[in-house]
């Protein structure tokens, strides 16, 4: 996978989030890209931050969710993992070399502006809302990358992408009885070979 078609995923990895993991991953791979995450790699002797860098350095494009800054109901702290890595993606771009000062990146909210409230830092960026919707994430995502990538002039409307989104879900479970796999505990690695599987068929 060449760096300027892969795309870095900075999102919550649980269960409410799902969703939304899932159609951003779709949109990447839908517009010709390959969604990357430190999910992929499983080296036990590797330190996780270390892993982190990995796939950073290897991706030229990454999308960063900020909304999870909620307090965790269990310990009562907020989790601080997602800007955590969009700092060390804004570091690549600003301190490596050539390669890594291409870095381009979409931050994502759940609203507009509240971020500022969090991470004043980056307030001067563009921050794009996707109000937890599935719909508005996967033309949030389509949009930039429309823009952003030499590709971009391929890429089809949102309504088209969106259209197939909800074909693939149609399909997902039938897919997952094939390559016997349990739906609700898909994996990052395993639903995003589904992804490009499915689309690889049907074009």
């Amino acid at each position: 996978m060449r760096p300027s078609d892969s795309v870095f995923i900075n999102v919550p990895f649980d269960r409410r989030y799902k969703k939304l993991l899932g159609a951003l991953v779709f949109a990447v791979h839908h517009c010709g890209l390959v969604a990357r995450c430190a999910l992929e790699l499983d080296d036990g002797a590797q330190v996780r931050v270390d892993k982190l860098y990995a796939v950073i350095r290897q991706c030229e494009f990454g999308i960063h969710d900020l909304s999870r800054t909620t307090l965790d109901s269990r310990n009562r702290l907020p989790r601080f993992n997602m800007p955590l890595e969009l700092g060390i993606f804004l570091g690549a771009r600003q301190f490596g070399d050539r390669g890594q000062r291409r870095k381009v990146c979409l931050i994502l909210d759940r609203e507009p502006y509240r971020y500022q409230k969090f991470c004043s830092d980056i307030a001067g960026q563009d921050i794009r809302a996707h109000r937890n919707d599935v719909a508005l994430a996967l033309a949030v995502v389509r949009d930039w990358i429309r823009v952003m990538h030499r590709r971009g002039a391929q890429v089809p409307g949102v309504v088209h992408i969106r259209q197939r989104y909800l074909i693939f879900q149609k399909e997902l479970t039938r897919m997952c009885r094939i390559a016997k796999l349990d739906r609700s505990e898909l994996g990052f690695v395993d639903y995003r070979t589904l992804v490009a599987g499915w689309l690889s068929e049907n074009l």
